[in-house]
């Protein structure tokens, strides 16, 4: 195959790999708001007292709950999340992996031409890594 088209579906294919990954971290993103938002409640719910009506929004419609009702759903919902972003988690981590093996696809290691050895072939590779190192610690911090 002719090195350029290599490069070039070597560079596709990266670059397919860094949607996943966006794609991937953005859930996760939004996983975790509403876990926030669930935590939010619950500590809502420790600080009402035994008395206090709980509604829920339904449509454009509240709705009075049982109280015990609506703190098993918001338990139950936390416990989906944390699942929900370990899951997630777990697939980011196999796509950087890919992500990085294919990055290290993009390094000419031979020396039948005139780069130098280990050069990266693709430079914004190394910038998309770098973004996506900076999102991540963004997310976790």
């Amino acid at each position: 195959m002719d090195p350029q088209k290599q490069m070039q579906a070597l560079s596709e294919q990266y670059q397919g790999l860094q949607t996943e990954l966006t794609t991937l971290v953005s859930a996760r993103q939004k996983l975790e708001s509403q876990q926030q938002e669930n935590k939010n409640v619950q500590k809502e719910f420790q600080t009402l007292n035994e008395e206090a009506n709980i509604y829920k929004l339904v449509g454009p419609v509240l709705l009075k709950q049982d109280s015990a009702e609506a703190k098993s759903t918001v338990e139950g919902r936390l416990e989906y999340i944390d699942k929900e972003i370990k899951r997630i988690e777990g697939s980011i981590k196999d796509m950087q992996e890919k992500t990085e093996g294919k990055k290290m696809e993009g390094f000419d290691d031979d020396d039948d031409d005139d780069l130098p050895a280990n050069r990266c072939l693709f430079p914004e590779m190394q910038m998309i890594q770098i973004q996506t190192q900076a999102q991540q610690a963004t997310a976790s911090g």
